[in-house]
C-alpha cells in the first residue's frame, strides 16, 4: 500500500498522465527525486538532474499544468537563465494559436515534467504542432528550427507526450492572399492581446517603403512617433525606426497603399533587426483601437494576460 508520499506523487502526475501515450500502468509510482544523471542526447553534465518549481518569470510554461520542471532540460539549457531566454521567443508563437497544443509541445522541451525519466513529446504531437504552426512561422521569415525536427522524437507506441486538445489535418493551412503582417484583428480584445504578445508597440509615421531581398522595409519618419510599449527598444533603434516586413514584398497590404497620415505598428526585436508583426492605419474615431491604446498605458499586460507573462489571473 502508498504511503502519503506517493498518494501525494500520484495526484501531482494525474493531470500528465492523461497526456502520456503509452504510459505503463504503474506511472503513478513515479519518484520525484529517483533520477540517474545520464547524459541527454550523449551530452554529459556538469551537475546531476534537479526538479525545480516552474517559476512564474517562464511564461511560456507556468500556465502549462503542472509545478515542477527537470533541469537541464531537453534541449539541454543547463540554467534557469538560458531557459528564461531561450523559450521568451516563442511567446508570439503562442498568441497566433496556430495549434491548440502548441504549449504542451514547447514545454515537454523546455520545462519537462519531473519524472525518474526524461518523457520526450511523441512525434504525431511534434508533426501536428509542426503542421499548424510552420506555415505562419515561414511567413515572418523564421524556418522550423533544427532542433525540433521531428524525426528526433519517438513514435507513439513509445512511452511519450502525447496530443492533448485536438488533432489539427497535417496539412499546411490555405495562405492568405494579404500579408501575414497586414492581416486585421478587428475587436479591441484581439488588438490588445497582439500587444501584449510583442515586444514593442509604436505610433508612427512612415516615410518611405523599400523592397529588399523578397521582404519589404518600412522607414519611419524622423518625428512624430509615440512609443506606447518601448519593450526593448534603444534610442539608436527609435531615431531611424526601420521595420522588416518579412516575405513581404509581392503580397498586398492594403493598410500601406497610402503612406500618409500615422500608423500603428507592432513587431520584435530579433538579433538587432526590428520585424514587423502588425500594422495598422492609425484611426482615433475608432473606438476598438482607441480601447487598446488606453489600456496600453492604463494596466500592466500581465494582469489581464497571464498567459504570456506567467502572472495570476486577476479575480
Amino acid at each position: 500500500m502508498r504511503g502519503p508520499a506517493g498518494g501525494a506523487r500520484a495526484a501531482a502526475l494525474a493531470l500528465l498522465l492523461g497526456a502520456l501515450h503509452g504510459a505503463p500502468a504503474g506511472a503513478e509510482e513515479y519518484d520525484y527525486y529517483g533520477w540517474q544523471a545520464e547524459p541527454l542526447h550523449g551530452r554529459s553534465y556538469s551537475k546531476p538532474p534537479q526538479c525545480l518549481d516552474i517559476p512564474a518569470d517562464l511564461p511560456l510554461c507556468h500556465t502549462v499544468g503542472y509545478k515542477r520542471m527537470r533541469l537541464p532540460n531537453l534541449l539541454e539549457h543547463e540554467s534557469l537563465a538560458e531557459v528564461k531566454q531561450q523559450a521568451s521567443s516563442w511567446l508570439p508563437l503562442l498568441a497566433k494559436r496556430c495549434h491548440s497544443d502548441t504549449q504542451v509541445f514547447l514545454c515537454s522541451l523546455f520545462a519537462p515534467v519531473c519524472l525518474d525519466r526524461p518523457i520526450y513529446p511523441c512525434r504525431s504531437l511534434c508533426e501536428a504542432v509542426r503542421a499548424g504552426c510552420a506555415p505562419l512561422m515561414e511567413a515572418y521569415g523564421f524556418p522550423w528550427p533544427e532542433m525540433l525536427h521531428c524525426h528526433k522524437f519517438p513514435l507513439d507506441n513509445d512511452l511519450c507526450i502525447a496530443m492533448q486538445f485536438g488533432h489539427l489535418p497535417a496539412t499546411a493551412p490555405p495562405v492568405t492572399k494579404i500579408c501575414t503582417q497586414c492581416e486585421m484583428e478587428h475587436s479591441a480584445d484581439g488588438l490588445m492581446e497582439q500587444m501584449c504578445s510583442s515586444d514593442f508597440v509604436v505610433k508612427m509615421r512612415i516615410k518611405e517603403i523599400k523592397l529588399e531581398n523578397g521582404d519589404r522595409k518600412l522607414i519611419g519618419a524622423q518625428k512624430k512617433k509615440k512609443l506606447l510599449k518601448p519593450g526593448p527598444l534603444k534610442r539608436k533603434d527609435t531615431k531611424r525606426l526601420v521595420l522588416h516586413m518579412k516575405n513581404g514584398a509581392s503580397c498586398p497590404c492594403p493598410q500601406l497603399d497610402s503612406l500618409a497620415g500615422s500608423f500603428l505598428v507592432m513587431g520584435r526585436k530579433v538579433d538587432g533587426q526590428l520585424l514587423l508583426m502588425a500594422v495598422y492605419r492609425w484611426d482615433k474615431k475608432n473606438k476598438e483601437m482607441k480601447f487598446a491604446v488606453k489600456f496600453m498605458f492604463s494596466y500592466p499586460c500581465s494582469l489581464y494576460y497571464p498567459f504570456f507573462y506567467g502572472a495570476a489571473e486577476p479575480h
